[in-house]
């Protein structure tokens, strides 16, 4: 140390020196604090060109520089895949290895440190003569093994900082990071976008499972309600539907009329003609009961030559019904050359809203009903 006299000055010279070195130091903390806002937005950063739109750009403001690139390694090749710089340098450009300086970073994975790109036997001078550089820096993206580099460029010849290339390869270790990070991230995606895909894929093919065993069931119950002869319902249908019918009825206060059919002469049909010819006189006989009743009726066939129809209505409405049945009976054996001569035999009992009797037990009335009118015709035909 010095020592000056009390009454000399300062000289200019040590007072520019301070001023200097004060200014360089609080240049190094203020880019230390941007680096750790970079750190920080890398850290978010869930893409390769989030990473470069960061990294392109922090890159020169770290190190006050006129151009910056990203390269990245692609075997043999460094491939320029993103710059910000003061003209166009390079982007989407691939060069060898051998002849690149990214090249020589990456291989020797250390900073290459260049005042005078023309005067460096590690530049391809005709790449950067008509480019404005005329100093870099070269950093590696992580040390061992490097995957990319991180370059800045001056316009003008100059001695870049121990601070700047410190800053520099902060930076690029900090993008290895997040680059990693993008990695693990897009796979993590893409194995949640595979498990998403296949658990839609596996609930379509439970939803057409559960369909199919839907229709299914339905086509087994729909089988085990009907008559696979005449198509109508059968026994078991009968009863199970009408009961769900007259419950609501009961609520509502409708009346019904419980019908018992008998098709004459099937036995006659069957021994003269076969049994070929008795069923379709049953077919028959189902068919004219389609055309006398409602969509609203129940009809079924019970077995054999018995059928069973529920029909809302009183009474007065049965009578107008069995008109209708006659007068389709009648159309039937009208037509030219009939197979056989259809007739049936009916019997019906009301069925109140009220009841207290079971659908068997009326059921069982209009049979004997039937009976009755069975018994008047063959007398009749006597």
């Amino acid at each position: 140390m010095v020592l000056l006299p009390d009454n000399a000055k300062e000289s200019p010279l040590s007072c520019s020196l301070e001023s200097e070195s004060t200014a360089t130091v609080l240049q190094y903390v203020q880019s230390m604090e941007r680096l750790l806002i970079v750190v920080q937005e890398l850290s978010l950063a869930r893409s390769m060109e989030r990473i470069m739109e960061i990294v392109r750009t922090e890159a020169r403001e770290l190190t006050h520089s006129d151009g910056a690139c990203f390269v990245l390694r692609e075997g043999e090749c460094c491939y320029y895949a993103d710059e910000d710089a003061i003209a166009p340098l390079w982007k989407g450009q691939r060069f060898p290895m051998d002849i690149c300086i990214g090249g020589w970073t990456m291989r020797n994975r250390v900073p290459a440190v260049i005042t005078n790109v023309s005067q460096d036997q590690r530049i391809p001078w005709l790449a950067y003569a008509p480019t404005f550089i005329q100093s870099l820096v070269m950093v590696p993206i992580r040390a061992l093994d490097p995957i990319g580099a991180i370059g800045t460029y001056w316009a003008a010849q100059r001695e870049p900082t121990p601070q700047e290339i410190s800053l520099l390869q902060a930076l690029a270790d900090t993008t290895a990071v997040a680059i990693e990070n993008v990695q693990v991230y897009s796979e993590l995606e893409q194995r949640v976008s595979q498990r998403t895909q296949q658990l839609e894929q596996a609930n379509q093919k439970l939803a057409l499972e559960i369909q199919e065993r839907k229709m299914a069931e339905e086509s087994v119950r729909r089988l085990s309600l009907t008559d696979e002869l005449t198509g109508l319902h059968n026994r078991r249908g009968f009863f199970l539907l009408a009961e769900q019918q007259l419950k609501l009825a009961s609520r509502l206060g409708t009346d019904f009329s419980v019908l018992f059919i008998d098709l004459d002469g099937l036995k006659q049909i069957n021994d003269l003609q076969g049994h070929e010819a008795g069923d379709a006189a049953i077919r028959a006989a189902a068919e004219v009961l389609r055309q006398t009743f409602r969509e609203s009726d129940l009809l079924a066939r019970l077995g054999g030559d018995e059928f069973a129809v529920l029909a809302p209505g009183t009474s007065d409405d049965w009578e107008r019904l069995q008109t209708r049945l006659q007068t389709w009976i009648a159309r039937f054996n009208q037509q030219d050359h009939p197979p056989f001569v259809l007739s049936m035999s009916v019997g019906s009992h009301p069925y109140a809203s009220n009841e207290t009797r079971s659908l068997e037990e009326i059921l069982a009335l209009a049979d004997m009903q039937m009976y009755e009118q069975k018994r008047l015709k063959r007398q009749s035909a006597v």
